[in-house]
């Protein structure tokens, strides 16, 4: 009922607050406010700003009446290369044809009373861009560009009870408003159940909702501890039935983890967090290609997808209080490979292989009420090299993908 509530406005919203395709813990962000995202990430028992329910909604419970609006440019660098093909496909492909995104934030936190206090975040989930204006599938006649678009906006309203002086519970409702397309795929039609609705089709669009639960307990003044759990989120894509697995089910996977947080002196905290992304529960994306040697087309029940793997995600931060009106952040993330060496082919489409970030950020507060937040990422360079990766019907060979990312972002803050 949520869902059908809401799916008139998740549009409208879209429309005025520009999605972007980003991709770093497989395709999800690598935390959610410029706060957060100075730390790598870390949230689960650290709430630092307004879109602190996005990662745990029993977070804002412990923050003041703010408002955070934010902007993130991301920049990623993917491509891949292609050798051993008999059919031609051999050569280095650079899948930047759009090169640079902006990435906007809202959080919205409210006190009720003692006890309770409210919250809306609204933010870019996740997504995966490539454009390749030298398409890889050229030898098999293709003239234009290729590459997929897909975008994720979340908007979460959360609420937070303190139940006892220690321990704090959230809710928090994830409404999700997708979008995606393709173009230049024409060679994988043949290998479609439905080869009308593979390539060439324009932006679909689809609409889900889900729960995320959060826990936070204080069992003494300089320690914190954190759980989080997202629910899947239902997504279907019609006009590309015949892409994604399922007949275009492309649902948003479940998500959960776990946090610390620790003052070992006054003004500095260190903090980390576990998270567990399950891409495994999403046939689209966590079917392996293989499957289509064994007689299931792509789009059938069952059928193709990128082969992607659970995405498993240790953070850890450090903030300092530099002065009342300084605080200095920093951190480092690394998450498990989601694209297996086998899977690579299809991946030439959605590079989502870096491991690594390194971050650094800063809070400034220019008056009593306000204040401004900056923050760099830098996801390193990672490439993976196929093996047995191009199945033999589209040439035999190897194809290797490569990405890297570099993320800078600012956000204002206004205090009730």
């Amino acid at each position: 009922m949520t869902r059908h509530l809401f799916s008139p406005l998740l549009p409208l919203l879209a429309a005025a607050f520009p999605l972007a395709a980003h991709a770093t813990n497989g395709y999800f962000s690598h935390g959610y406010g410029a706060r957060s995202e100075g730390v790598a990430g870390v949230g689960i028992a650290l709430p630092q700003d307004g879109l602190a329910g996005a990662a745990n909604p029993a977070g804002t419970a412990l923050l003041d009446d703010r408002l955070d609006v934010g902007l993130d440019l991301f920049r990623p660098r993917r491509g891949a290369t292609i050798e051993g093909n008999g059919a031609g496909l051999d050569g280095r492909y650079d899948g930047d044809g759009r090169r640079l995104f902006a990435i906007p934030s809202i959080g919205w936190v409210q006190r009720l009373d003692e006890r309770w206090s409210a919250g809306v975040a609204v933010y870019g989930n996740g997504g995966m861009n490539t454009s390749y204006d030298r398409s890889p599938y050229s030898a098999f006649g293709v003239t234009g560009r290729s590459g997929v678009n897909l975008e994720q906006l979340f908007v979460s309203p959360s609420l937070a009870w303190r139940a006892t002086p220690t321990q704090t519970l959230g809710v928090a409702v994830n409404l999700a408003y997708q979008r995606f397309s393709a173009d230049g795929l024409g060679p994988f039609t043949a290998a479609s159940s439905s080869p009308a609705n593979v390539s060439g089709r324009g932006t679909d669009t689809s609409t889900g909702a889900g729960l995320r639960l959060g826990w936070l307990w204080q069992p003494a003044p300089e320690w914190r501890l954190g759980a989080t759990w997202s629910s899947r989120i239902h997504g279907r894509f019609d006009k590309y039935r015949g892409l994604f697995a399922d007949e275009g089910r492309f649902y948003i996977p479940a998500n959960w983890g776990l946090g610390v947080a620790f003052d070992p002196a006054p003004g500095w905290t260190l903090a980390a967090d576990y998270q567990v992304i399950e891409y495994s529960g999403v046939g689209a994306v966590a079917n392996p290609i293989e499957r289509l040697a064994a007689g299931r087309p792509l789009g059938s029940d069952g059928g193709p997808g990128f082969g992607w793997r659970d995405v498993k995600v240790l953070k850890a931060g450090i903030v300092q209080r530099w002065s009342p009106a300084l605080t200095l952040r920093a951190g480092f993330s690394r998450a498990t490979q989601a694209v297996p060496a086998s899977q690579t082919f299809f991946n030439v489409l959605a590079p989502g292989v870096v491991q690594n970030h390194l971050t650094a950020g800063f809070s400034w507060a220019t008056g009593e009420r306000t204040e401004w937040s900056a923050f760099y990422a830098h996801a390193f360079g990672k490439t993976v090299r196929g093996r047995q990766s191009v199945p033999a019907g589209f040439g035999g060979g190897e194809a290797d993908v490569r990405l890297s990312e570099d993320i800078l972002g600012a956000s204002w803050t206004w205090r009730f």
